[in-house]
């Protein structure tokens, strides 16, 4: 097995508004969660003003959260997450990619009789972001093909988003129809996320959303930029068949055509984005808000110089 290595990532989120803000209260999705191939080894969050009340959790998909009340009267609101994770290569063994069709899980999960497909069959449905649309069922349907092995469909599903559909950080927002996503073919990773996840579902699999970061590397000879890194997303499929250690999920990212790895780094999950927003919140006054984020993801040498070392040396060369 090759070796782990370490990922020290900064999240910070701040607001500012026009007038003072007299209570806030604030829902954080910033912790990493503990899984086979990721361990937190260290996390802190900062909030200023400091809290007059908080505390952590679990929600309902069993992600770690935060909940803080600020009754200091502000005009600006910063929120400092800093994490420290310990990571393993992931992935599938390609004696597992001959896997059968998808049509074997979607009568599992159409009628699920176990522990792992009934509580997989809550992420097959429509949800607040993810209708069940027409279009990407026909869009899906061009990859997940019967009899076709199912990692091929997914990979191939995922290749296409990538190759068809243009990042660009303009084209949308939250906001966005799904079906305006599929019809103007540009939009980021959460607008990525959500279509194959609708792809997915509207064939009657499971899928899920997945919140986080990935390292990204910047051009040869070039020092990483601090703060110019952002969040991530990617989705989840329910195949247990093909998930091996990993669990009864397999992870994949359309924005980068690739199974996520060892430089993914999982906040947390849910159906769609409303589930894992990293912050959310609800204020009395405040009047208008500004949002300013500034990610940073980099190795962390620290924890394991040489695995580290090594890492850094071939993502900038």
């Amino acid at each position: 097995m090759p070796s782990p290595f370490a990922l020290s990532i900064t999240h910070e989120t701040r607001y500012t508004y026009t007038s003072a803000v007299t209570l806030s209260r604030q829902l954080l999705h910033l912790t990493p969660r503990e899984l086979p191939w990721q361990r937190v080894v260290a996390h802190r969050i900062s909030i200023t003003p400091a809290p007059s009340e908080d505390g952590t959790g679990r929600d309902y998909f069993d992600n770690p959260i935060v909940r803080a009340v600020i009754s200091t009267p502000h005009q600006a609101l910063t929120v400092l997450a800093q994490s420290t994770v310990l990571l393993r290569e992931r992935g599938v063994d390609p004696a597992e990619r001959a896997a059968p069709p998808p049509m074997k899980l979607r009568a599992a999960l159409a009628d699920p009789q176990d522990g792992p497909s009934l509580a997989a069959a809550r992420f097959a449905f429509e949800s607040p972001h993810v209708p069940i649309d027409p279009t990407a069922q026909a869009y899906g349907a061009l990859s997940l093909l019967p009899g076709r092995p199912l990692l091929e469909s997914l990979l191939d599903l995922n290749q296409r988003i990538h190759r068809d559909f243009e990042f660009d950080s303009e084209a949308t927002s939250i906001s966005t129809p799904l079906a305006e996503v599929l019809r103007h073919r540009h939009g980021v990773c959460q607008d990525f996320a959500h279509l194959m996840i609708g792809c997915l579902r509207a064939s009657g699999l499971a899928a899920r959303y997945v919140s986080g970061y990935i390292l990204t590397h910047p051009p040869a000879g070039q020092a990483r930029l601090v703060g110019s890194d952002a969040s991530h997303a990617w989705v989840s499929v329910y195949c247990p068949d093909l998930a091996g250690g990993n669990g009864d999920w397999i992870d994949l990212d359309p924005t980068n055509d690739c199974l996520a790895g060892s430089g993914h780094v999982t906040l947390g999950w849910g159906r769609d984005f409303s589930d894992v927003t990293p912050t959310r919140g609800v204020i009395l006054g405040g009047g208008e808000q500004t949002l300013a984020v500034r990610v940073t993801v980099a190795p962390d040498v620290a924890v394991i110089p040489d695995a580290n070392a090594r890492y850094a040396s071939q993502s900038q060369g």
